[in-house]
């Protein structure tokens, strides 16, 4: 570990000295290359690659190319902090990051004192925007959005059945879990069971037992894709019916990849899907051409960095407070549609839809 610290420091001195030989402006990407988030954190680094591509193909930022330094942060908090500081080293001006929303949290704070603008396409848990920080941005939704149309579901839909609320303790996990109870309580549901399991582990025959000797008939699942496809996996095994629910942390092919036939009909929300976007076909037909689907947080991620790119022409300058007031003063027109940002840093416009997996894809909910 203290090589790869080391190789990364001197890759990061290395590009920050490249940079200021060749007038490039430095971008970041955070988040989770390594570990059981590194598929979601493989889409987060091909849309930011292919969007700093695109932008270098038309003759790059006010003139001058941009470059990518990308640090991994293992979606785990401390290395996200050591994650921030490698780019604030690097004098990066811009940040697309973190994934997890606990390792995001963390590392807002090193670029706010920074003075880096930071935009995460992942992290959903709303502490990250509503601590204040004039530089945070948030080009997805919130999951008090998205808890709230998840306990809006289960109580229309499943009023009368046993419900069970999980999650995996993580930031993200824990606080939709907590957002999606909240929203079923007002509608006068309360859930029959609320736990925790421990992420990591390869067997969760104990907590499907316990649910099933409940008479769990749905469970709502807080947290990344691993756990909860180990948990429907294990349920269809044990022969036991459940209906998993979750939430964005399963948009991955990933999920099906560990459930096989079993993930089949689990029902999520996410973010709207701009592959089906004929503004978005180019960029999704690049991508496939390359064998990579852009699926999960791919577009969101591209879509951060032509905002952030449109801001700066607007700022005519990378100097952070222009940009600031150029992302809270405007509207972009980027992968993802037309974009804006609030007072607090969040994007407008709508964030969520609910999807269903279908063997080997999601498609939405009809």
């Amino acid at each position: 570990m203290r090589g790869l610290l080391r190789g990364l420091s001197i890759a990061v001195v290395c590009a920050m000295s490249a940079a200021a030989a060749h007038g490039e402006i430095l971008i970041g990407m955070a988040g989770a290359l390594t570990g059981p988030n590194a598929y979601q954190g493989e889409q987060q680094q091909q849309g930011v690659e292919m969007a700093i591509a695109d932008i270098n193909a038309a003759g790059g930022l006010l003139g001058q190319p941009i470059t990518l330094i990308s640090v991994d942060d293992a979606c785990d908090s401390a290395q996200a902090i050591a994650a921030a500081q490698r780019l604030v080293a690097a004098r990066v001006s811009f940040v697309v990051g973190h994934q997890c929303s606990g390792a995001s949290i963390p590392a807002a704070a090193i670029y706010a004192r920074a003075g880096i603008v930071q935009m995460t396409p992942a992290s959903t848990n709303p502490r990250l925007t509503e601590e204040g920080r004039t530089n945070t941005f948030r080009i997805c939704g919130r999951d008090d959005q998205q808890g709230a149309i998840a306990g809006d579901f289960l109580a229309a839909r499943w009023k009368d059945a046993r419900i069970a609320i999980v999650h995996d303790d993580s930031v993200y996990g824990k606080g939709l879990a907590e957002e999606t109870s909240r929203q079923l309580h007002k509608h006068g549901v309360t859930e029959t069971m609320f736990e925790t399991l421990v992420p990591g582990q390869n067997d969760y025959s104990a907590l499907i037992a316990k649910l099933r000797a409940a008479g769990i008939e749905v469970a709502y699942f807080g947290g990344y894709y691993r756990e909860a496809a180990l948990l429907i996996r294990g349920a269809r095994e044990d022969g036991y019916p459940l209906q998993l629910v979750s939430g964005d942390g399963i948009a991955s092919e990933a999920f099906v990849q560990v459930t096989g036939e079993a993930g089949t009909g689990t029902l999520f929300t996410s973010f709207r899907d701009p592959r089906r976007s004929p503004v978005a076909a180019p960029v999704v037909e690049r991508f496939r051409r390359q064998g990579f689907e852009p699926e999960g947080y791919t577009l969101y991620s591209y879509g951060a960095v032509q905002a952030w790119a449109q801001a700066v022409m607007r700022a005519g300058s990378t100097e952070t407070k222009s940009v600031i007031d150029a992302l809270r003063g405007n509207e972009f027109d980027t992968i993802l549609g037309r974009v804006g940002f609030d007072d607090k840093g969040d994007v407008r416009q709508p964030g969520f839809e609910w999807f269903i997996w279908r063997s080997d894809r999601y498609v939405p909910l009809e």
